[in-house]
């Protein structure tokens, strides 16, 4: 099955759910559901800091995707 939402939103969500320990963990969901390009999209420093914080933030994290995406894409 495709991918629907946009991987920067779905590695928001995975960080945010407590499944992924690492950003590691979540290149790895990401590729497992059908992402493709995942290096491209989460090798920045600045989004492997912010997906950092909300695996960090546990589970109860509960700040909007569409601000965190915005942040990433300048």
């Amino acid at each position: 099955m495709e991918p629907t939402k946009p991987i920067i939103e779905r590695a928001f969500e995975l960080a945010r759910a407590g499944s992924c320990r690492s950003v590691n963990d979540v290149r790895q969901a990401l590729r497992r559901e059908g992402y493709e390009g995942v290096h491209a999209h989460l090798h920045g420093t600045t989004i492997n800091r912010q997906i950092t914080a909300l695996i960090k933030a546990g589970p109860t994290a509960a700040a909007p995707i569409e601000d965190e995406a915005a942040a990433v894409q300048g």
